[in-house]
């Protein structure tokens, strides 16, 4: 592999962005479905490549010709492949970045019941993951346990942590988990648009809530071209009028991943240290995102301590994650292994269908009797969110309640300030993976099983309707 591949790789990425982003223009549904250009433009990779047009060609053409191979040479593909596990840390380092971080108080008294919920639909999605691998996906069809991860870190993680994880998906030896979770994630991203709008039309005729207001079409497509992770900035134009240099923010990121990478080689020296001879490795399993986006936490606290923070453009580290997000996206995308998941085809419609009915079960049944007030508008967040992208979750809000009279877009923007760093990408998240190969599902399944009636319990009796005035008076 050498600079000139990576140089023409990257290249290559970018025009099927351009691409995808013309489809995406040219064709209505996929804006109806606020489908993001780089999904468009990963499948369009992957439909050109080696796996579908080479094998179309294959039929058609008996000598050996390159087009049997698809595009793009196997040179490409190997630095696509290699791109995601390095990207998703930048994107998980720039998350908190530019960002006033409030205090855990302030965080709890706005979204105490968003936390509760979402982080019992996320737990639960393990609960539901494993057993599934316990009793139905090894026995029956000889999948890895692993695969009871997959429903977690697909639907509530999103591309970007499928992706992230592919290196620790093929260290534990279950390879093909990596293409199955990202086209879970596909899956989750297609299901939350559609079933999100059933939803909102449901409420509206049952009476459940008042009719959408007059946001316009294009004003959703505006907001689902943003990168996701803006909808957590509390105060995106605070610094609007500043102009800083990109590589003062590229700095900032490399800093925050920086940070993250010696945490890393801190754990694990302490855990060798702890540990000795035994044939126990967590902390080596564990990738670095999370490490990351912990480093860029920390990263804001010193700026805030040190009044930098001002000099800093969040909007600008929105550009630089999004843009890594995208690519991220596209590369493993098209480098998606078809074989892979015609292989497990059955595994992985029952891991779709089972994701599905239990974010169906959060919202209809759990949100109504977890949240104080407004269920509908703040659960439709938290659903849109656990289906696979934290934008489907604002845009769905954003439907319900465009004027946000409710307070739920700023309750959700707050929740992931105690929500991201744990699960749908985070520590555990990355975590749940080594965590299974090292000890067992079994174990691992009762901890996310105290985990989900833990927060299930705690958002019952502190957050029910009428309990909790604080919540009200937001």
């Amino acid at each position: 592999m050498t600079l000139e591949q990576i140089f023409y790789s990257l290249i290559i990425i970018g025009i099927l962005l351009l691409a995808g982003k013309i489809i995406r223009r040219k064709y209505r549904i996929f804006q109806k479905l606020f489908i993001p250009a780089s999904i468009i433009a990963g499948f369009l990779g992957l439909l050109l490549g080696g796996q579908v047009l080479g094998n179309i060609a294959g039929m058609f053409i008996k000598e050996e010709h390159w087009i049997k191979h698809g595009l793009f040479p196997e040179q490409i593909l190997q630095v696509w492949s290699g791109l995601p596990g390095l990207l998703i840390s930048a994107v998980f380092a720039a998350l908190f970045i530019g960002k006033t971080i409030p205090s855990i108080k302030t965080i709890w008294h706005k979204a105490g019941p968003m936390v509760a919920h979402g982080q019992t639909l996320a737990w639960g999605q393990y609960v539901l993951g494993i057993s599934l691998a316990l009793l139905l996906f090894s026995p029956v069809w000889n999948l890895s346990p692993l695969s009871g991860a997959l429903i977690e870190i697909s639907f509530e993680g999103g591309h970007g942590t499928a992706a992230g994880l592919a290196d620790t998906f093929r260290e534990l030896g279950f390879a093909d988990g990596a293409d199955l979770a990202l086209a879970l994630a596909t899956v989750g991203v297609v299901m939350g648009t559609l079933l999100g709008i059933v939803l909102i039309n449901w409420g509206v005729r049952s009476g459940r809530i008042d009719p959408p207001g007059k946001t316009s079409h294009e004003d959703m497509e505006e907001m689902a071209e943003h990168d996701e992770r803006e909808i957590q900035s509390q105060d995106t134009d605070k610094f609007s009028a500043m102009t800083e240099p990109l590589s003062l923010h590229l700095a900032l990121i490399g800093l925050a991943i920086g940070l993250g990478w010696v945490m890393h080689q801190g754990l694990m020296f302490v855990e060798n240290l702890a540990l000795g001879d035994r044939e126990f490795e967590l902390m080596r399993h564990v990738p670095l995102f999370p490490l990351a986006m912990i480093g860029g936490v920390l990263l804001q606290i010193f700026l805030d301590q040190v009044d930098y923070s001002k000099y800093i453009e969040r909007k600008l580290i929105n550009r630089v994650s999004g843009a890594a997000l995208d690519i991220l996206i596209v590369a493993a995308l098209a480098t998606l292994s078809l074989k892979a998941i015609g292989q497990n085809i059955i595994p992985f419609t029952i891991l779709a269908a089972a994701g599905i009915a239990w974010n169906l079960m959060g919202f209809l049944v759990l949100a109504p009797i977890m949240f104080p007030k407004d269920w509908f508008a703040r659960g439709i967040g938290n659903f849109g969110q656990c289906m696979g992208m934290t934008v489907i979750g604002l845009l769905l809000m954003r439907i319900v309640d465009p004027d946000n009279r409710t307070g739920a877009m700023e309750s959700f923007g707050y929740k992931q300030l105690l929500f991201e760093p744990v699960v749908g990408g985070g520590l555990f998240t990355a975590a749940s993976l080594p965590l299974i190969y090292q000890f067992g599902p079994f174990p691992v399944l009762i901890f996310v099983s105290v985990m989900t009636l833990g927060w299930l319990i705690f958002g019952l009796v502190y957050f029910r309707p009428g309990k909790n005035e604080g919540e009200r008076d937001n």
